[in-house]
């Protein structure tokens, strides 16, 4: 689970959980805040019927009617007694908003201070998590210098064999022990053929007159090949 959770989720998990909660505290002591407003409301609604009452009942005495005036502080008394009611009521939600601001203002000061712990512990984790990946890869660097050193070493032993293989053939090739066969001698064409054979004969001759000379033999003409018929000089 450590490999693949990510902390950073985690905590931003935990961090809008809160929110909610703060939210619904929130909302907690806006819906106390509104019952209290409208107690309030009752209560001023039920202080003028009060209030009105007795001013009736007043009227009524001092008319002669004790009757009404006893009926209208009847109902006067009613409407104390619900006052009465609702201020307990008012007081109450009092205190229960009062404690629910507090404890919302509680939790908005930890909400806050756990977001910049979360913003922190974020930070620092992604330092740490490209840290150990440059390390890593640092790690992985350092175990391939060797096979890569091996390979660099493999290649320049065959550079340097081949080299030294060109070498030889190149003295060979000097040195006439092996043929050519890049040469163009081998891709003469019929004219240059001709032409040879004609330079082989001319030396041939000339090698043959200086033999000639050699022996005394110099100017003279060269014997005649009897003629087929068999006919002798003189018949």
């Amino acid at each position: 689970m450590d490999s693949v959770e990510d902390p950073r989720e985690t905590l931003d998990y935990s961090y809008q959980k809160q929110l909610e909660l703060l939210q619904k505290v929130r909302r907690g002591v806006a819906d106390v805040a509104t019952s209290r407003k409208r107690v309030e409301l009752q209560i001023q609604q039920l202080e003028q019927q009060s209030g009105k009452l007795e001013s009736q009942g007043r009227n009524a005495l001092e008319q002669g009617r004790e009757d009404l005036a006893r009926e209208a502080l009847t109902r006067r008394s009613g409407l104390t007694g619900q006052i009465d009611d609702l201020r307990e009521q008012h007081s109450n939600l009092q205190q229960e908003e009062q404690k629910l601001t507090t404890a919302a203002q509680r939790l908005q000061a930890k909400v806050d201070s756990f977001r910049t712990r979360k913003e922190t512990i974020k930070a620092n984790y992604t330092a740490a998590q490209a840290q150990t990946q440059i390390s890593e890869a640092f790690s992985g660097i350092s175990e391939e210098m060797g096979d890569v050193g091996m390979a660099v070493q493999r290649a320049e032993d065959k550079t340097s064999d081949m080299q030294a293989r060109a070498g030889a053939v190149d003295e060979l090739l000097a040195s006439g022990a092996l043929d050519d066969v890049t040469s163009s001698s081998g891709s003469k064409d019929d004219i240059q053929a001709e032409l040879d054979r004609m330079a082989s004969t001319t030396g041939v001759e000339s090698e043959l007159d200086r033999m000639k000379a050699e022996l005394g033999q110099g100017g003279g003409s060269t014997p005649q090949i009897e003629g087929g018929n068999g006919q002798k000089e003189g018949s």
